[in-house]
């Protein structure tokens, strides 16, 4: 009997974990859309930096991150694009969604059919007071993320998200005051360059 009780705990610890995640599987493939405030703090490369702002969320494919400082500073995700540009710029850089690197694209799994245990390679889930923490590296960012963390509310909503670069730096997202399934339309995932700023593509500023 005891021997039975050692083989069979690993077995019931990776099923409740399995759970967990499929609770915020399920809570996300549930959503059409999402707005939330987010704080987004990034240090690294000699640089401490904390901003804020507005992040909008559509499916299928479609993400804004307006920022509040600078005032007009953007990330968008139109679904086919991702458009970046900063105010007072002279350029704005576009890049193919496809090839999308960038640290806020891990919550692009939040805008299709949502399975971590898919996107997340060396997945584990760690119970952290009332909710539980999900980690693990995004397939296609071994070369750059060493580790995503999120940390999720009982109910399978991800409150804070943590990147550890393989270099040593870190971005963290918060969100607060987050709203499901709010009437979004697709004109609010459009990005057009203001006149005199041209659009180049490449990689994304940090």
């Amino acid at each position: 009997m005891l021997i039975a009780s050692f083989c069979c705990a690993p077995l019931l610890v990776a099923q409740e974990n399995d759970a967990l995640v499929r609770k915020v599987d399920d809570h996300y493939n549930h959503l059409s859309s999402l707005r939330a405030h987010y704080t987004e703090s990034y240090a690294g490369m000699g640089m401490n930096r904390t901003e804020e702002g507005t992040l909008l969320l559509k499916k299928p494919g479609r993400m804004r991150w307006s920022y509040a400082a600078p005032v007009g500073k953007v990330f968008v995700l139109d679904g086919k694009f991702a458009w970046f540009y900063t105010p007072g710029d002279a350029q704005a850089t576009r890049v193919p969604a496809k090839q999308l690197d960038d640290l806020r694209s891990p919550l692009r799994f939040l805008l299709g059919h949502t399975q971590l245990k898919k996107e997340l390679d060396n997945l584990t889930v760690v119970v952290d007071g009332t909710g539980f923490v999900i980690s693990g590296v995004p397939k296609g960012m071994a070369q750059r993320v060493k580790l995503l963390s999120l940390w999720v509310t009982a109910a399978g909503a991800i409150e804070r998200m943590k990147l550890e670069e393989v270099d040593g730096a870190v971005t963290e997202f918060a969100f607060t005051g987050m709203q499901e399934n709010v009437p979004l339309k697709d004109g609010d995932f459009a990005f057009v360059p203001p006149d005199g700023v041209s659009v180049v593509e490449g990689l994304p500023p940090i």
